[in-house]
């Protein structure tokens, strides 16, 4: 629905089944101009590529123009706050859909990623994302940290998340214009993404689990800074 209703969306076709148009049928035709087929279930899932989990609606549609991180910078110019998620290596489509949908929740500015070791933007990933991905830009970029180093020279402060950061994430006061940097699940962040941070920061954790899944790391973090600001 938010792809449909999202006026920078190419749509190419739409299809539902008729149990989604007896529930959908007006706001899909009022979301969209394009004609919508309605099929049944099973052919829907041979449209879509193979593990896809669908709830009886699916677009094809063309990918939204990929901003560059000086657009990002300019956007933020007119922002005393802003807020910059920036994944080293986040590999997992469920991942990154989850971050956009929790940037989304709360504010942020884009969500950047490096060109390799990413995944595409794919059905899985916007699934995940809950609509955040047609309201939040996704860059990509050629090197992560030449984007830091521009995002710093704009005025932000960086700030990578690593668990055995002396410390909290809390304690460090940051207000204005932050990027927040997080790495895979397995390596964490890359040692030149480490270095080219103005802080590192931990999410301080009680119990027999000593670490969070980066969606949910990013989902606290995003909280705690957001809270720090209001």
């Amino acid at each position: 629905m938010a792809a449909l209703r999202n006026p920078a969306r190419k749509i190419l076709r739409v299809v539902a089944t008729a149990e989604v148009m007896a529930e959908l049928g007006p706001a899909l035709t009022t979301a969209t101009e394009h004609a919508i087929e309605t099929l049944p279930r099973d052919a829907i899932t041979r449209l879509l590529p193979a593990g896809s989990v669908h709830q009886g609606l699916a677009a094809l549609v063309r990918p939204l123009r990929p901003p560059a991180i000086e657009d990002i910078i300019d956007e933020a110019a007119g922002r005393p706050n802003s807020i910059v998620l920036v994944l080293d290596q986040v590999t997992d489509p469920h991942n990154v859909g989850a971050v956009l949908r929790s940037a989304a929740a709360f504010g942020a500015l884009a969500v950047v990623m490096p060109e390799r070791s990413a995944p595409d933007v794919s059905g899985v990933l916007a699934k995940a994302a809950s609509g955040a991905l047609e309201h939040v830009p996704l860059v990509r970029v050629v090197n992560l940290v030449r984007a830091l180093e521009q995002l710093q020279g704009a005025g932000f402060w960086t700030v990578g998340l690593a668990g055995e950061a002396e410390k909290p994430l809390a304690t460090l006061g940051l207000t204005g214009r932050i990027v927040l940097v997080l790495g895979s699940e397995g390596e964490g962040l890359r040692r030149l993404t480490r270095e080219a941070c103005d802080h590192l920061a931990r999410l301080p954790t009680k119990g027999a689990v000593d670490s969070l899944n980066v969606s949910n790391a990013a989902a606290v973090a995003l909280y705690e800074l957001v809270r720090a600001d209001a």
